[in-house]
């Protein structure tokens, strides 16, 4: 069965291009160890809310935007060992060091985590 990563973070505006350049090369890692897809999505209809919404959750500032991301993987099996291979500093990828490939935004407001999908429907 499919495992997601998902991801919910603030990026500055003007960082937009910054952000599509750091998603593209850090996503190619993710799909050569296996993942299926990686979706990042730039805010386009994002209400506020009364008691919480997107914006809320990561803190966004005014000028942030929210982006909506997601990594599907095979399984959970796939997406650990290539967490372990992205996570082991002897075989670390340029790609996924901050040093060269920084974030173009504050990490430490994403919200991040693993799910298991319960329903599913499509062609």
């Amino acid at each position: 069965m499919s495992y997601i990563d998902g991801f919910v973070l603030a990026v500055p505006k003007a960082n937009k291009q910054k952000f599509i350049d750091h998603a593209t090369d850090g996503n190619a890692v993710f799909i050569e160890l296996g993942a299926v897809r990686a979706w990042e999505c730039w805010a386009d209809d994002v209400p506020v809310g009364k008691q919480t919404d997107f914006r809320m959750a990561v803190k966004a500032k005014d000028d942030e935007d929210v982006v909506f991301s997601w990594i599907e993987w095979p399984d959970k099996t796939v997406r650990d060992a290539a967490m372990a291979k992205i996570m082991d500093p002897k075989n670390s990828d340029p790609r996924m060091d901050p040093e060269k490939n920084p974030m173009p935004f504050d990490g430490a407001r994403m919200i991040f985590g693993g799910f298991v999908p319960v329903v599913s429907l499509g062609k």
